[in-house]
């Protein structure tokens, strides 16, 4: 796989606002798959396909239906509009570690085999203590959402290439290299949000360090 090509892919952006009078941070990734809407719908809505890029899902994935996510989260199914035209949407409670978090995704068809996807995963700041947000920054989830947008396009070139042990692999150079690029992207937004460049370089370090398993115990 070409790790740099697919780091380049990502618009990432983190933006820190008031909503219905409580702040949020909301980071959002956009990437564009060599894919039919319908196709790219099926690939992140059908649990059998979920479980092939992402991880395995249980529960009801219908409107108002609860999830499972093994091993993760789970939440709500709020919203979901099928393809239309040309667009779809979905909205799910993300529900990890006892706080309540909010994720939408967005497709927007660019033509006939061409689709852009939009994740926006929105936290109440009280979600996540001022220490932890200090030390890690917007990496901590942000890794994460980058290495998920990573597995869909695997799965949609249908290369045969997503590893047979993610966990393993984050650990391989190749993964650490990803990790590495993707902190330092979050890095960028981080500061672009109005953090201070020293103390988003320090955060993305950090939590390219806890990704790889570097941290001092």
């Amino acid at each position: 796989m070409n790790i740099e090509s697919q780091i380049e892919a990502v618009r990432r952006e983190l933006i820190t606002e008031q909503r219905e009078g409580a702040t949020m941070r909301v980071q959002t990734l956009a990437q564009s798959y060599p894919s039919p809407l319908a196709d790219v719908w099926d690939a992140i809505t059908t649990a059998e396909r979920i479980a092939r890029w992402f991880m395995p899902v249980d529960g009801d994935l219908s409107l108002g239906g609860r999830y499972q996510l093994q091993g993760n989260a789970g939440g709500t199914v709020l919203a979901c509009e099928p393809p239309r035209a040309d667009r779809a949407a979905f909205e799910v409670t993300w529900e990890f570690g006892g706080g309540v978090t909010w994720l939408t995704v967005r497709l927007q068809a660019l033509g006939a085999d061409s689709t852009q996807l939009e994740l926006q995963h929105v936290a109440p700041v009280d979600v996540v203590p001022d220490e932890i947000w200090t030390q890690f920054g917007p990496g901590a989830t942000g890794l994460g959402w980058d290495g998920t947008l990573l597995g869909l396009s695997l799965h949609l070139a249908a290369a045969g290439e997503r590893p047979d042990d993610p966990e393993a692999w984050l650990l391989s150079a190749e993964g650490k290299r990803f990790n590495r690029l993707s902190a330092d992207r979050w890095a960028i937004a981080h500061v672009s949000d109005g953090a201070d460049p020293t103390a988003a370089k320090a955060a993305s370090d950090a939590v390219y360090s806890m990704y790889a398993g570097e941290m001092p115990g």
